[in-house]
């Protein structure tokens, strides 16, 4: 006997499924089922997760898409039998969705009566006159694809239930079949159905009573269960309804947008007319014959994998953004081809990355090509206008991202829905510590006061492991925009966004991928904006024009690469972090290729896999480059014998384990949610087995296995480190050699990059360049430079509490010779608040003394009077009795209203008031001997504890000289909690280590100092 389920929900039914969509699958193929309908409600977010499951395990069951909907009373399941129907409820979805706000749905009586296509299975209600009105609506628009549903829960009053709806089928000569409402692939799953219905009520479970399943009934059950809870004719109806369905995602067949082509062109002529139009402007001198051969291979592939319209539509969003001169660059596998430098897509000069050209395309793995394009994040939402104004609403809209539960998130709503009291779950979430790795959050529970042994605690703890990575709810992708030739509809249901003007479509970018839909990455990325700024100063200043592929088509500068072999690179693109700092003297990159190995070896993929310390000791010669085949070779001779790219490792598992492409895409997924879900270790013995029978031993093939472990944590793309590497080292450039005005563009791009203003602005004062203060009479809105472009004046969007309307008032209407009393600005209409924010700032000092001064007159509310308002005499007299702030209080004022001072750095006052006995300053660490002990103190400016560091913590204080690198190991961090966790002024006892030009201080006694300078108000960049 055989049956097909089809009333199915899976765990995107929000709050209501309590299964995947794979686990469904699964589950129904293991139990013998023909087929089985994913339904989720008003939906179809979950069917390519499901077909993909199908395919990859090679299951035996037939795959139905439909959706459960509800209007009022009624309910419907309705099933796609073909392409036509698919595209039909797509539409009926989308326009529910598109009438309500973000996450919910309004269905009308149109939308149903439009349905020609679709099989309807309703649900009836219990209610006898709503009943009877659905029953004849039905059946009017819908007769020969409607049948009633029986169900079986064995609940108590099942049997009357079951009667009225036999009779009701028969008075209106219905055909019944029988479903299961699935929301659980087994029966262990009906607690956290609990769980997630009393997340969705927004009360505990205790309070629900009889709105939750009473027993297991709603899981997939065995067929022998299913023959003896329904009639064998309800069994067969289900089959043969689901053999009505023929419909496959297969069928799905996406069309480019076709309008870029010109009349009288096809989409292959113009695009290999446009490429040959770009080659003549990279190469004025003629293009190589090296890489005119190149062209010739890349636009063949494109042309036979027919992606001209991909590239002609990131062609045109580039050459949109260029008019409009706003910065961007592509990255991505197909992005560093030949072909793309030509159409300008990417400034990645070919001859230094020629190694990339041969896979920027996969024939074998037929993957979308990959092109990610990042623009100023100030200016991306031209951009993203421009899409939406080219191609519509109906052709264009974001991906999808799901939004899974965390750690925290499911801690808090499990333990609302067991009841616990809110403020006790806040306590829980605030003091786990989920930094160490070593011990587990279940083990801190005793400590933070929960009875381990009680029902509840232990229930705690199964719901919000079980809870951990399910889908939450749907949000946009953060700028992967799909684009079809005719309305996204047909192909999958759209939806609102939580942000106004924004549409989403349900699926995300795994989804999109195994459909091979097109998706055009259109990111934002802050350097960028910095970049253009600062481009826009030199002009200014200079009256250089610079850009990005002018300054990388000069070459290797090596004065620029000393500055990074020093790790001077405070406020640089990619390389400017702890981490990257510290390796920068050890890896001392020469060169560009360098610069793209330098970005992707500090990331936990190389680390975990512990192929840092070889690739040194071979790049410094103090091991043998040796290769076990020459197969491997051809991968990994780029980079000395050691994987340091995601995709060598792909590449090692096809020629060394003999994976197939298919295969190899299956290892590339898992490695991307490895950490979620461990799938890499389906392919251990394979991979494993895989190297020994090709002769490689079984030690060097594990190794390889760990080293794809490592990156599974996280892996980076060479074709991506190659476009940063652009960035990385535009930005040095910029920095090297007009370094106000990078500094500058930095902080008028701000926030943005891994330094606060304060040390951007301390660093570039090492630097020899002058920083003066915020002033109303000489400070632009922005940042600016001053004494010949030498000079950095602070910019009035430092001032906390400022707005920024105000301080553009205050510069349009700033006269000639100044302002000269704050009479006037009052005039301008300043709001009280922004003239206190000024005041505090100093920025009033040219008008009217020190802050005290300035706070003290506008106090003075008379000289708002039509009397007064001519004169400020009397002010100047009463200020005269005022004493002038104290540099101790002058530097807490500054950080107060600017986060940053000019004066003097507030450990400098700790130090000169003696309260640093035997402090080293940071710039005087130089003079001690390694394995030294040492004492440092300073601002706390940052801890991070990378998952690869084995509970390492690191810390960087900052005082008057420079910054000093803090190691705390794990005991340390432990013992002395408090300091270690909250102290903004630190000081360290501890061993001080050498190794070339890196020193850091191993940490042993922690005192926290934040009492000495208790008003001080800094923050630090702590475990991001």
């Amino acid at each position: 006997m055989n049956y097909a389920e089809l009333f199915c929900q899976s765990h995107f039914s929000f709050l209501q499924g309590a299964s995947s969509p794979q686990e469904l699958v699964q589950q129904a193929a293991e139990l013998g089922y023909s087929a089985l309908a994913l339904t989720d409600e008003c939906s179809v977010a979950g069917v390519v997760r499901a077909y993909r499951h199908i395919n990859e395990q090679q299951l035996a069951i037939k795959l139905i898409i439909g959706s459960y909907l509800r209007l009022d009373k009624l309910q419907l399941v309705l099933l796609c039998p073909d392409k036509q129907a698919y595209s039909e409820l797509c539409r009926v979805i989308t326009n529910a969705r598109r009438r309500s706000s973000k996450g919910n749905y309004q269905l009308t009586e149109w939308d149903l009566m439009s349905i020609r296509h679709c099989l309807l299975l309703w649900l009836p209600d219990g209610d006898a006159d709503s009943d009877a009105h659905w029953a004849n609506w039905l059946q009017k628009y819908h007769t020969g694809r409607l049948w009633l549903a029986m169900r079986r829960e064995l609940n108590h009053n099942e049997a009357a239930f079951h009667a009225y709806c036999q009779q009701l089928a028969q008075q209106c000569q219905l055909p019944q079949m029988c479903c299961g409402a699935v929301l659980m692939h087994t029966p262990e799953r009906l607690a956290l159905q609990h769980c997630l219905s009393a997340i969705k009520a927004g009360k505990p479970i205790a309070e629900l009573g009889r709105h939750l399943l009473s027993n297991t009934e709603r899981a997939l059950r065995s067929i022998s269960k299913l023959q003896k809870l329904f009639a064998a004719d309800w069994l067969e109806q289900s089959c043969l309804i689901a053999n009505r369905c023929s419909f496959s995602l297969d069928e799905l067949k996406y069309q480019y947008p076709s309008e870029l082509v010109p009349e009288g062109e096809t989409a292959s002529s113009y695009l290999a007319k446009l490429v040959s139009s770009g080659a003549k402007l990279r190469f004025p001198d003629g293009v190589p014959e090296r890489i005119q051969a190149i062209i010739d291979k890349e636009m063949a592939l494109i042309t036979e994998l027919k992606y001209e319209y991909f590239f002609l539509t990131i062609y045109d969003l580039v050459q949109f953004a260029r008019k409009q001169h706003i910065l961007y660059q592509g990255r991505g596998s197909a992005a560093n081809s030949v072909v793309c430098y030509c159409l300008q897509i990417t400034a990645v000069d070919p001859a230094k990355i020629q190694v990339l050209f041969e896979r920027f395309l996969s024939k074998e793995r037929d993957e979308p090509p990959d092109i990610d394009v990042d623009f100023e994040h100030e200016r991306r939402e031209e951009v993203i206008q421009y899409l939406y104004s080219k191609y519509g609403r109906e052709r264009a809209a974001l991906a999808a991202t799901v939004i899974s539960y965390r750690f925290k998130s499911a801690l808090r709503d499990v333990g609302k829905a067991l009841g616990l009291p809110v403020s006790q779950l806040d306590f829980l979430v605030k003091n786990i510590q989920r930094r160490d790795p070593a011990l587990s959050w279940q083990q801190q529970l005793t400590t933070l006061g929960l009875d381990t042994d009680s029902e509840t605690t232990q229930q705690l703890v199964q719901l919000v492991e079980q809870l951990r990575g399910f889908p939450r709810h749907l949000s946009q992708h953060v700028g992967g925009f799909v684009i079809s030739q005719g309305p996204l509809y047909e192909l999958v249901p759209v939806e609102n966004a939580a942000m106004a003007d924004r549409t989403v479509i349900q699926w995300d970018k795994d989804d999109l991928e195994t459909m091979k839909l097109l998706k055009v990455d259109v990111l934002a990325l802050g350097m960028l904006t910095a970049i253009r700024k600062c481009f826009a100063l030199v002009k200014q200043h200079f009256q250089h024009d610079l850009s990005i592929a002018g300054i990388s088509v000069l070459g290797d500068d090596p004065a620029v690469y000393q500055m990074i072999q020093h790790a001077d690179t405070v406020g640089l693109f990619q390389i400017e972090s702890r981490a990257q700092m510290s390796m920068l003297p050890r890896l001392r990159p020469r060169n560009y290729y360098d610069l793209v190995i330098q970005i992707a070896i500090v990331r936990p993929g190389p680390i975990q896999g512990d192929m840092v310390h070889p690739y040194l000791k071979r790049r410094h010669g103090e091991e043998a480059v040796e290769y076990p085949s020459e197969e491997v070779k051809g991968v990994l001779s780029r980079t000395l014998g050691v994987p340091i790219f995601q995709e060598q490792v792909i590449q090692l598992a096809m020629v060394a384990a003999g994976f197939s492409g298919g295969e190899a895409d299956q290892l590339r997924r898992a490695m991307a949610s490895w950490k979620k879900t461990g799938e890499l270790l389906q392919f251990k013995h394979k991979l494993i087995d895989g190297m020994q029978s090709r002769g490689y031993a079984k030690e060097y093939a594990e190794r390889i296995y760990q080293q794809i472990c490592g990156f599974g944590e996280y892996g980076f793309p060479e074709s991506h480190s190659a476009s940063f590497a652009v960035l990385a080292y535009v930005s040095a450039w910029l920095k090297y050699y007009y370094p106000a005005a990078f500094c500058a563009a930095l902080l008028n791009s701000y926030p943005m990059g891994f330094y606060s203003p304060s040390q951007l602005l301390q660093d570039i004062r090492r630097h020899g360049v002058t920083v003066l203060p915020v002033c109303i009479n000489a400070s632009d809105w922005d940042f600016t430079l001053q004494q010949q472009g030498k000079a950095i004046r602070l910019g009035l969007r430092q001032v906390k509490g400022l707005s920024e309307a105000g301080a553009l008032q205050l510069v349009k209407l700033r006269p000639a010779a100044g302002y000269r009393h704050i009479q006037q600005l009052r005039q301008l209409g300043l709001s009280r608040s922004d003239l206190q924010a000024l005041a505090s700032a100093n920025a009033l000092s040219s008008i009217s003394g020190d802050r005290y001064n300035s706070r003290w007159q506008l106090q003075d509310t008379q000289y708002s009077l039509p009397l007064f308002s001519a004169g400020s005499e009397v002010a100047e007299s009463t200020s005269a009795y005022l004493l002038p702030p104290g540099p101790v209080q002058n530097v807490l004022e500054d950080y107060a209203a600017t986060g940053l001072s000019l004066l003097q750095h507030p450990v400098a006052l700790l130090r000169q008031a003696g309260k640093l006995v035997r402090s080293v300053p940071a710039a005087e660490l130089g003079k001690v001997r390694h394995k030294s002990p040492v004492r440092v103190s300073g601002l706390v400016t940052l801890r991070q504890r990378p998952g690869t560091a084995a509970g390492v913590t690191f810390m960087s204080l900052e005082d008057e000289t420079g910054t000093t690198n803090v190691l705390v190991w794990l005991a340390t961090a432990q013992a002395q909690q408090k300091s270690f966790l909250t102290a903004r002024i630190l000081q360290v006892d501890g061993i001080l280590e050498r190794e070339g030009e890196v020193t850091h201080v191993i940490a042993g006694k922690l005192v926290d100092l934040s009492a000495l300078l208790a008003e001080l108000s800094t923050s630090s960049r702590d475990f991001h």
